[in-house]
C-alpha cells in the first residue's frame, strides 16, 4: 500500500481557513507563478512549486476529506479535484440524494474505515488526507505516515486549525524537504511512531 499523507496549505500560525471559514490567501501561491500547474491554465506557479507540487500529485490515487469540504465545493460537480481518481468522503450520512452514484466518490462512516478503502482504491499510489477535522483524527489515531505542508506567510490568529482538534503531543520527524516557492514554503515530515 501507498503512503498516507496529510496535506495541505496553513498559515505561519497553524490555520487552514479563518474565523469565517474563509481560505484568504492560503491559495494566493496557487495563481503566484508563470508555470501552468494543470490544463486548466489557471493554476500557475513558481518553477520551484511546480517541480514540488506536480511530482506529488501525479502519484495521488484517493483523496479523504470530510462531509463538510464536500459539502462547500458541492463535491466539484461529481469530478474529483486536481486529477484524482478517487474521492472518499467520511461522513455519518448516505451521499446527496440526487448525487450521481457513477461519480468516483464514496460515503465511509469512520476514518479508519475510509483509510482502508482509500488504500484499497489508491493500490501503491498517495491516500491523501486532508487537513482539518478529518485530517485531525486519521493523525491522531496513528494511520499518517507523512505530513506535508505549504506555509503561506499570513498570521489568521484564530479560525479552522490544521491538525483539527488534535491536542496532544506527537513528535514528526525533521523536514526532509523545504522549499521556497512564491508566497509559499513547502515542508514535509514523517511521523514518528
Amino acid at each position: 500500500m501507498g503512503k498516507v499523507v496529510m496535506y495541505g496549505s496553513v498559515s505561519v500560525d497553524g490555520f487552514i481557513a479563518d474565523g469565517n471559514d474563509q481560505p484568504g490567501p492560503l491559495f494566493d501561491w496557487l495563481t503566484g507563478g508563470d508555470i501552468p500547474l494543470d490544463e486548466s491554465g489557471v493554476l500557475k506557479v513558481s518553477q520551484a512549486s511546480y517541480d514540488y507540487t506536480r511530482a506529488y500529485w501525479d502519484r495521488i490515487g484517493a483523496t479523504i476529506v470530510g462531509r463538510h469540504v464536500f459539502d462547500i465545493t458541492d463535491g466539484w460537480d461529481g469530478k474529483p479535484p486536481g486529477g484524482v481518481e478517487h474521492v472518499v468522503v467520511v461522513t455519518h450520512r448516505p451521499g446527496p440524494e440526487d448525487w450521481d452514484h457513477e461519480a468516483p466518490f464514496h460515503f465511509i462512516d469512520g476514518v479508519e474505515a475510509a483509510v482502508a478503502k482509500a488504500q484499497e482504491l489508491a493500490g501503491e499510489r498517495i491516500v491523501e488526507v486532508s487537513v482539518g477535522d478529518v485530517g485531525g483524527q486519521v493523525f491522531a489515531a496513528g494511520l499518517v505516515d507523512e505530513v506535508r505542508m505549504d506555509v503561506v506567510p499570513v498570521v489568521f490568529g484564530t479560525g479552522k486549525r490544521f491538525f483539527g482538534s488534535v491536542h496532544a503531543q506527537h513528535l514528526l520527524g525533521d523536514p526532509d524537504v523545504v522549499i521556497q516557492g512564491n508566497r509559499v514554503l513547502h515542508l514535509r515530515f514523517s511521523v514518528r511512531r
